[in-house]
């Protein structure tokens, strides 16, 4: 995407919006040369930082947190008082922001980050804007999907996030002639970015930030007494990076005789000096860590691969498998009532199933498999559903027809893999031979999704294994 242009290049009250295309995962430049000093902001205004968390350099995810020396385990690491999160909060009385919440509201539910992301917008154009030393320290660049080139978004391979990828980068370039729509002809009073002109780059730019920052926290208390869950970003809290196994973890609470709340950073157990701040994302696939942080977890056991539940791919996966006369294409009445339980069937059915993961094989469909290789109408309705989906169940409805569905997964995982056009031995020699930033990222995300299959093949043909070998025993 190209970058920003400004709308008044005389206009002395913004700060530019210009945005580049990425350029280093580990070490992108910061919005300005030699930004204010993010730790003394905090302290000064209020906030408080455990005087041995320091600001580093990660050589995985770029800055980070890390400990000067040891932390006691209950810790305070951080805490915010509630005018430092970055929310998108308007103002009816403000001009600009009247201008900014209707364009909010074309925001689809399901990209949050750019509603934010228009506040960070505003906030960054803003001269003398509260939050400019926490976005002067924001990287320039960001290393998510969007801004990769099209060869490289080629490069993953992996037809779902290509479809997300790509629906993503189609909204911004139509959300910015929105914006355009709405911004001309404006008074400078009314125009919530000074005056400058914002294109999908710039959108983007704030969009990744958000992403890859922001956190979904309580907000203000409803009518029912539960609390709103609003998307905010957290000033140097967002420097911690990411681990399945945290050493740390996000609190909010109210002191005592005090209504407003506190974001706290506190040590889930001892940290020894050297050691990064860690948080949970979240137990997020790669395919979101890629899409909204711009990274990928190696052996990410949350990691998994998509498929759509068809009855010709499911006949062709068990004919392959050697299974004798399939009828995924034409169940028989009670076993079509079973997969519309299953909403596998019917007006509005969910076709997407996945494998891998922690179920290994998501419960639906191994539930459907094991009803449509199964004639014996009886024995399958002796099982309630949460049987027939669960793995851990052994053979509910007879080792032969657990077989016949395992080696049906396997087949499947076979056909699937036979849609990447490179082996996980070739992208290891394209990676050997150097290459750019989101080319490596992209090469990284396939295999992990070869690897996954991979695996899924391995655990299931241990499983048939063990399965043969009880039964020759039983016989």
């Amino acid at each position: 995407m190209a970058a920003a242009k400004l709308l008044i290049p005389t206009l002395s009250h913004f700060r530019p919006l210009t945005c580049a295309a990425a350029v280093s995962a580990t070490n992108p430049a910061r919005l300005v040369p030699h930004p204010p000093d993010l730790l003394k902001w905090i302290k000064r205004e209020g906030g408080f930082v455990h005087e041995a968390v320091t600001i580093t350099q990660d050589t995985t995810y770029g800055l980070g947190l890390v400990a000067s020396g040891g932390i006691p385990k209950g810790s305070d690491l951080i805490v915010l008082p509630e005018h430092f999160p970055l929310k998108f909060q308007s103002d009816k009385d403000d001009e600009a922001d009247s201008v900014l919440l209707p364009l909010s509201n074309r925001v689809p539910e399901e990209l949050w980050a750019m509603k934010l992301g228009l506040k960070l917008l505003q906030e960054r154009a803003k001269v003398g804007s509260f939050w400019w030393p926490y976005i002067s320290n924001l990287p320039e660049t960001y290393t998510v999907p969007i801004f990769f080139s099209g060869e490289d978004i080629k490069n993953l391979q992996y037809a779902p996030l290509l479809c997300q990828v790509n629906k993503r980068c189609r909204f911004l370039l139509e959300f910015e002639q929105e914006v355009k729509n709405v911004l001309k002809n404006l008074k400078p009073s009314e125009h919530p970015f000074g005056g400058q002109d914002v294109d999908a780059s710039s959108l983007g730019w704030a969009m990744s930030a958000v992403s890859s920052r922001a956190f979904r926290l309580y907000g203000k208390k409803l009518p029912n007494g539960i609390h709103s869950d609003i998307p905010m970003m957290l000033p140097l809290i967002d420097m911690c990076n990411h681990s399945f196994n945290p050493n740390a973890r996000i609190l909010q609470e109210q002191d005592a005789g005090n209504p407003k709340m506190l974001i706290k950073v506190v040590a889930e157990r001892e940290i020894k000096q050297s050691d990064p701040l860690l948080l949970n994302y979240g137990c997020l696939s790669n395919d979101f860590f890629l899409l909204d942080y711009g990274f990928v977890i190696p052996s990410n056991p949350y990691d998994h691969i998509e498929l759509k539940y068809d009855g010709a791919l499911m006949d062709a996966a068990s004919m392959a498998a050697g299974v004798s006369s399939p009828n995924f294409s034409s169940p028989a009445p009670w076993q079509q009532e079973i997969l519309f339980q299953l909403n596998l069937d019917g007006e509005v059915p969910n076709l997407k199933v996945t494998i891998g993961g922690p179920e290994l094989v998501e419960g639906r469909l191994l539930a459907a498999l094991r009803v449509l290789l199964s004639n014996d109408r009886e024995m399958v309705q002796r099982y309630d559903l949460s049987v027939l989906k669960s793995l851990s169940a052994e053979g509910p409805l007879g080792v032969a027809n657990e077989v016949a569905a395992f080696r049906t997964i396997i087949a499947l995982c076979v056909i699937a893999l036979g849609h990447f056009p490179t082996k996980i031995m070739d992208d290891e020699s394209l990676l050997k031979q150097g290459v750019s930033v989101s080319t490596e990222l992209a090469i990284q995300f396939r295999m992990q999704k070869k690897s996954v299959i991979i695996d899924v093949m391995r655990d299931l043909t241990k499983r048939v294994k063990v399965l043969l070998s009880k039964e020759t025993t039983t016989a």
